[in-house]
């Protein structure tokens, strides 16, 4: 689809996911140098489910029945918990950039777990697996990941964490509309800070202005402005474009790390981005059905 044909509301959807969720990475970076990682992840989707639960009940929406709250919770250990808890653990001793060039291959482990709720793999998702996984080898190899080997494992189980509870979602009863993603993310905050608590987190000091700026950027922009986004444009594009996120997000989040953080990104790490697009966009790529006469 030709951009020039899309609404400017799609077009608007696009921009601010690619801004906006290329950017929480940066936001990430600062926040974690002022709150404990697991507790920052904690509050943020504790708050932006929390003020999403409580807008929809107050527009009259109804509260999910026991086995869509247990559904809610799974994924939300699995997603926001999993899924992003760990890269802002990983952040901690990764660079946003790096971080983001990890989570782009997000899209090769949901082709995977699809597979296990009886998905065909096409040809092309194989191959783009496959270019995928070289481009993981790559990037680990190169000096950002060889010197955080933690680092790299807490990645890896946050893009199979976010991506099993992709594919699981299709198969669970939710709520309906936007009260999934509130409890999604309100149980996902939960988690985390019960996972905050277990390791022994505290705050050793308040946070800096910067890192409640972070912590606010996460909550409003990355959490609901972004979600809803992602919401409108699954609804109403093709899933290829709406999911063209994975191979745009890490070039906002190199760039601002770059001009903004002072981070390096070798070529070795370039050359694994360069790769890991390649596998997104094939497993992403469909031939157009013909239309009719």
């Amino acid at each position: 689809m030709s951009p020039f044909r899309l609404p400017p509301l799609t077009l608007a959807a696009l921009a601010a996911l690619y801004l906006i969720w290329g950017s929480t990475y940066f936001a990430i970076r600062i926040g974690v140098d002022s709150w404990p990682p697991l507790l920052m992840a904690g509050v943020r989707f504790l708050l932006a489910g929390g003020v999403l639960a409580l807008f929809l009940l107050w527009r009259g929406e109804a509260l999910p029945n026991w086995r869509e709250l247990g559904s809610s919770t799974l994924l939300g250990v699995l997603m926001p918990g999993m899924g992003n808890g760990l890269v802002t653990v990983a952040q901690k001793s990764v660079s946003s950039g790096v971080a983001a060039l990890m989570v782009a291959t997000v899209p090769l482990f949901t082709t995977l777990c699809a597979r296990l709720f009886g998905q065909r793999t096409r040809p092309l998702e194989w191959a783009g697996m496959a270019l995928g996984l070289a481009g993981i080898a790559l990037l680990n190899q190169g000096a950002s990941l060889s010197m955080s080997p933690m680092g790299a494992i807490l990645l890896l189980v946050a893009c199979a964490g976010w991506a099993l509870g992709s594919a699981w979602s299709k198969h669970l009863p939710q709520p309906g509309g936007l009260m999934a993603s509130a409890m999604m993310m309100l149980m996902g905050g939960l988690a985390l800070l019960a996972a905050s608590a277990a390791s022994g987190e505290r705050l050793a000091a308040a946070p800096s202005f910067e890192g409640w700026l972070a912590l606010g950027y996460l909550v409003v922009f990355g959490s609901l402005i972004a979600y809803n986004a992602y919401l409108y444009l699954l609804a109403n594009v093709s899933p290829a474009t709406a999911t063209s996120y994975a191979y745009v997000n890490p070039v906002i989040a190199v760039l601002l790390g770059a001009l903004f953080l002072g981070e390096q990104v070798g070529r070795q790490e370039l050359g694994a981005l360069v790769v890991i697009v390649c596998g997104v966009v094939l497993i992403g790529w469909k031939k157009d059905a013909p239309r009719p006469a």
